[in-house]
């Protein structure tokens, strides 16, 4: 699994967000279009992706996309 493919596959969830506004260190929560659907859409692509179920409190407790990306990592 490398992070470059997780954030393509991350800023897919995003419509009105660019791939290349995303890097490890993006709080990707912060964007305009965050929201409860683009954090299921979230655990719907990592289940999809990686076969890894992910739960809302896995999103809660991080902020950036490398954060995330670790917890995605520690489930494999």
């Amino acid at each position: 699994m490398e992070i470059k493919d997780f954030i393509k596959n991350l800023a897919d969830q995003y419509e009105d967000v660019e791939v290349n506004e995303f890097t490890p260190e993006t709080k990707f929560k912060e964007f305009d279009e965050w929201s409860s659907l683009i954090s299921l859409s979230i655990i719907a692509m990592v289940d999809d992706e990686y076969g890894i179920t992910l739960k809302g409190d896995d999103i809660r407790k991080v902020d950036t996309v490398q954060e995330l990306f670790d917890v995605v990592k520690s489930k494999k």
